[in-house]
């Protein structure tokens, strides 16, 4: 994908839908073994454990943006501590002692 800052701007509001996108999906297969009377805990459990794999699957390009942002917010939190570290040392940012 692109190197914008715009792409990492987005993170919480992809994180976001995803995890709701996750929850609805558990929602939606709860709700329809509820109509066929089966238990609630059995219904959220199934809900749970069915939502993961299926989620991953229909969700997959969210999912790849998700990571992308968090990828891209580790590698500008290991910079930044980096740059922090050198610093401490004595070091200058721009090379010059």
């Amino acid at each position: 994908m692109s190197d914008t800052p715009e792409t990492a701007y987005h993170l919480p509001r992809d994180l976001t839908l995803y995890v709701l996108a996750r929850f609805v999906l558990v929602g939606v297969v709860a709700g329809g073994l509820l109509l066929v009377n089966v238990p609630l805990l059995v219904s959220l459990l199934i809900g749970l454990i069915v939502g993961l794999p299926l989620g991953l699957l229909l969700f997959r390009p969210l999912n790849a943006r998700v990571t992308e942002g968090l990828a891209r917010r580790n590698e500008k939190r290991a910079r930044a501590r980096a740059d922090l570290r050198a610093q401490l040392r004595g070091d200058r940012a721009d090379g010059a002692a």
